[in-house]
């Protein structure tokens, strides 16, 4: 969790504001400019039958009205981060991120 906890810090800092939500239900009134990130999935390297290593990814969203929004490029130059895709849904632009941190 404290993993989770440093990205948040990280993607707070990118956007400068705490328009930041982890897996927000469906009842939150989100804030634009926004930020919104999941765990995607946890990958494990075994050693002796063990897990030696797992290295978690997240899915992270940047939402946004400015469909040339800095954020994404701040986001882009992450440390194991790519970018996967763009989609725009109710007038939102959406960029969409892997990062494994």
């Amino acid at each position: 969790m404290s993993d989770r906890l440093g990205l948040s810090t990280v993607l707070r800092g990118i956007l400068g504001t705490n328009n930041v939500y982890y897996q927000p239900p469906d009842s939150v009134i989100m804030k634009y400019p926004a930020i919104v990130y999941s765990r995607d999935r946890i990958k494990r390297t075994d050693g002796d039958n063990l897990a030696y290593l797992l290295n978690t990814s997240y899915t992270v969203t940047v939402i946004d009205k400015n469909p040339d929004s800095s954020l994404v490029q701040k986001l882009a130059e992450l440390p194991k981060c790519r970018f996967e895709r763009h989609f725009v849904a109710d007038n939102l632009n959406h960029d969409v991120f892997v990062i494994y941190y």
